[in-house]
C-alpha cells in the first residue's frame, strides 16, 4: 500500500507543475528509482492509474530507470556493486559499509501537452 502514498505525492508534484506551465495533459512521467527504493514498478504504475482518472494526468506512461546498488567499504575503501545480495567487501570480505547510490527516488521529468 506503500505505492498509493507515492502515487498520490507524484500526482500532487506532476498537476502543480503542469498548472504552472499551462499545460492541457501530462503524458510521461520519468523516475529514477535506487533497487534498495522498495517501490514496486507494477504496483506504483497500479495506483497511479487508478489515481490519476478524471485528471490531466489520466494515461501517462510511467517511465521507470533503476539505479543499481553501490556501496564503500569503511575498513579497505573499495567502491563496488554487490552481487548475488553478498554484501561484504568483495576485497577485505568487511562488513561495514557505506551506501553510496541505490536509496534514490525522484521524478526526473515531465512531459505535458499544451
Amino acid at each position: 500500500m506503500h505505492e498509493l502514498s507515492v502515487a498520490q505525492n507524484l500526482l500532487d508534484i506532476a498537476l502543480h507543475h503542469a498548472q504552472q506551465a499551462g499545460a492541457k495533459r501530462i503524458t510521461d512521467l520519468y523516475l529514477l528509482i535506487g533497487d534498495l527504493a522498495s517501490i514496486v514498478d507494477d504496483s506504483l504504475q497500479f495506483h497511479w492509474d487508478m489515481i490519476s482518472q478524471g485528471t490531466p494526468a489520466e494515461g501517462a506512461r510511467l517511465h521507470f530507470e533503476r539505479i543499481p546498488i553501490e556501496l564503500s567499504c569503511t575498513e579497505c575503501g573499495h567502491t563496488y556493486h554487490p552481487e548475488h545480495g553478498e554484501l561484504a567487501c568483495p576485497i577485505c570480505a568487511g562488513a561495514r559499509v557505506k551506501i553510496i547510490r541505490g536509496e534514490e527516488f525522484r521524478l526526473e521529468a515531465i512531459e505535458i501537452e499544451r
